[in-house]
């Protein structure tokens, strides 16, 4: 490297030798303003040979205007985003792959290893799921009976409760609850696995990653998510019940007797959304713990990631949801 300002001569008539990075070092105080003297004809040829070898600094990009770079920005984000949903397109297939095999050699089924992550995925879930909605239950009744209270029309509060709750509140928040716990698990455990090479040894054992990994997690949370939606479900009625009571004297027997006049249908709608959540957020989950680099940096960016992604996506889904079945009528 060259000192803070170059000398003004330098005298290289003693050098009897001189390689490429002599020559190199040269040409930058020659650039820098030094004057070379007693070079020979051979080292003055080589100075010059590495002046025109080194590079010159690719003058600056003019500024875009904005609304290039707004579309540029827009194009990138576009077809990174259409890579992600390739990603779990091909993730998506993996599983229903496995599930096939399945099928046709039941043998390959790791019962063991699904009521293991059902237990992790939904038994452990249940007092956070079951405390969720009944708070949300006490909630929507002591709002809807401040509002309804002023039009005589307490007894509909029932009705606001029953709907919201069965129909959207319950299994949407279940989902997010199992989102955040559940995606992030399963990035963290696969990823975890990723990072030590553990799946890079099944494949060498000849094991099938879909078969071992992703098939027991993903159809656990299928079968546990309808049970918290239930249970949630549950818990937000005997909040709006209880609430109910103390604010607007409906008493239970009351309560129950308005409930049995809820068409049935809002619990279909609302259950039925359950393992399409399900099983959006299990492959979320495991595609993103396929995707973790070899440094735990890489863990924690996947981690926060599919919590993110499958929030999201649990939301989008039950907007289409609520499109579709208005549209169809039910």
């Amino acid at each position: 490297m060259l000192p803070e300002q170059a000398p003004e001569q330098i005298d290289v008539g003693a050098v009897s030798r001189l390689d490429t990075a002599g020559a190199w070092y040269l040409a930058r105080a020659q650039k820098a303003g030094s004057r070379i003297t007693g070079l020979s004809h051979a080292h003055d040829q080589l100075l010059k040979t590495v002046e025109q070898s080194i590079p010159e600094p690719e003058p600056p990009s003019p500024d875009l205007p904005f609304w290039r770079q707004f579309l540029e920005y827009a194009g990138r984000r576009t077809v990174k985003s259409l890579g992600y949903y390739r990603e779990l397109a091909d993730c998506l297939g993996r599983f229903l792959a496995a599930c096939l095999r399945v099928i046709r050699r039941p043998s390959l089924f790791r019962l063991t290893s699904v009521v293991h992550h059902c237990q992790e995925t939904g038994l452990r879930a249940v007092p956070i799921v079951f405390l969720m909605s009944f708070l949300i239950g006490v909630v929507l009744a002591f709002q809807g009976a401040a509002q309804l209270s002023r039009f005589g029309a307490e007894i509909f509060v029932v009705d606001l409760i029953a709907i919201a709750v069965l129909r959207e509140l319950g299994i949407l928040l279940t989902a997010i609850v199992v989102a955040g716990r559940t995606a992030s698990a399963l990035t963290a455990s696969i990823g975890s696995m990723k990072m030590r090479e553990e799946i890079d040894a099944m494949r060498t054992f000849g094991m099938d990653p879909d078969l071992v990994l992703t098939l027991p997690r993903v159809l656990a949370l299928i079968v546990t998510l309808p049970i918290l939606g239930l249970l949630a479900d549950v818990a937000g009625l005997v909040g709006g019940a209880i609430m109910s009571w103390i604010t607007l004297g409906v008493s239970p027997p009351m309560f129950m007797v308005r409930l049995a006049e809820i068409d049935v249908s809002h619990v279909i709608v609302g259950l039925s959304k359950a393992p399409i959540f399900a099983l959006i957020i299990g492959i979320i989950g495991v595609n993103a713990g396929m995707h973790v680099g070899k440094d735990a940096e890489s863990l924690g960016q996947m981690t926060s990631s599919s919590v993110v992604n499958a929030i999201f996506a649990v939301i989008i889904a039950d907007a289409m949801f609520s499109i579709f079945f208005q549209v169809v009528g039910l």
